[in-house]
C-alpha cells in the first residue's frame, strides 16, 4: 500500500488543491491526515487561501481514502461537515510488515505512547519536518502543507514499500 501523510491544512483551500494534486499524481493509495484540518488557529495567521468551506467542498468526495487524527484545532463542529471521521487521537496501521502509528502530536509522543523499538511515529503539529530516532522509534513529521515554520518547505510524506520520503509541495 502505498499511504500519503500530510499534516496541518488549516482552512486553507489553496494548499488543500496542491496537496490534493499530489496525492493524484503520487497515485497513493490512502491520505493520512494529521489534523488541523478546517480552523487556522489563534497562534497562527491566516494562511494563503483561507477557505475552510472550500477545503470541506474538496475533502469529502475522497472521504473512502482518508484516514485522519484529530488536531489540537479540530473540534465536534468540524466533524458535523466533514463526512469521515477526524477526531480519533489516533490511528494503529500495519503497512508494510511495520507498525505505524499516528498523533497529531500535540498531547503525544514517542515518550508518552506505549511504542516498541521498531514502530513508526507519524505526528504534526510542529509544521517543521523530521525524522528522528527515539528509543528505537522512528519519528516522522510531514510538516505543514499550508503554513510551513522554522523556514522549512510545505512538504509531505510518501510512505511505500517499507520507506518514508519526504516530498516538498509544489
Amino acid at each position: 500500500m502505498k499511504l500519503m501523510v500530510a499534516s496541518d491544512i488549516h482552512g486553507s483551500a489553496l494548499y488543500c488543491q496542491k496537496m490534493l494534486d499530489a496525492f493524484e499524481k503520487e497515485q497513493a493509495d490512502m491520505l493520512l491526515l494529521l489534523g488541523d484540518i478546517l480552523y487556522h488557529g489563534p497562534r497562527n495567521d491566516l494562511p494563503d487561501g483561507y477557505a475552510p468551506k472550500e477545503v470541506i467542498r474538496l475533502l469529502n468526495p475522497l472521504k473512502s481514502k482518508i484516514l485522519c487524527i484529530r488536531g489540537n484545532c479540530d473540534t465536534e463542529v468540524d466533524q458535523m461537515v466533514l463526512e469521515f471521521p477526524i477526531l480519533s487521537e489516533s490511528c494503529l496501521l500495519w503497512l508494510d510488515g511495520q507498525r505505524l502509528f499516528a498523533v497529531h502530536g500535540h498531547k503525544s509522543g514517542p515518550e508518552t505512547l506505549p511504542l516498541c523499538p521498531g514502530d513508526l511515529l507519524f505526528s504534526g503539529h510542529t509544521h517543521v519536518p523530521h525524522d528522528k530516532v527515539v528509543n528505537g522509534v522512528r519519528c516522522l513529521n510531514p510538516g505543514s502543507v499550508s503554513i510551513p515554520k522554522e523556514g522549512s518547505a510545505r512538504s509531505y510524506i510518501v510512505w511505500e514499500n517499507g520507506e518514508a520520503a519526504f516530498h516538498p509541495l509544489a
